[in-house]
């Protein structure tokens, strides 16, 4: 018999950005909503992030940004994951991010943009509709 494995979703706060409380509340909504949550804390590089999605196989990874700098770091974070083989992890980002910087964003992967004021509930909803399969085999 095969037990199916949790969803993991590693939430990061790249950059110099000091500034979490939405980050946590969205970390702590997605664990409540039953997904395996690891939350990196503030002050991510991105090659620390990758690495922590890496060591903790995340099949979801959520940003978190206010700064201004997403054009900057979530590119870096991209590049940095697809050097640990892991393309196939789901992207999603919120925080401070102009309308105009969304094509951009989801262009090099981000599938989800979440603005200030948004709802933890359809966070939950579209991370468990855009999530890998319950049970998928994990990274070897």
């Amino acid at each position: 018999m095969t037990q199916e494995r949790t969803l993991k979703v590693v939430i990061a706060k790249p950059g110099l950005d000091g500034h979490d409380r939405g980050a946590k509340v969205v970390a702590r909504a997605l664990r409540d909503a039953g997904f395996e949550v690891v939350y990196t804390g503030i002050r991510q590089t991105p090659d620390m992030i990758a690495e922590t999605a890496l060591q903790e196989d995340a099949d979801v990874i959520g940003l978190s940004i206010l700064s201004g700098a997403h054009l900057e770091l979530f590119p870096r974070v991209v590049e940095e994951l697809k050097k640990r083989g892991m393309d196939d992890v789901v992207l999603f980002a919120g925080g401070i991010i102009p309308q105009e910087d969304i094509p951009q964003l989801q262009k090099i992967g981000f599938r989800g943009i979440f603005g200030p004021g948004a709802s933890t509930l359809d966070i939950i909803e579209w991370v468990r509709n855009n999530a890998p399969a319950k049970g998928a085999a994990s990274r070897s």
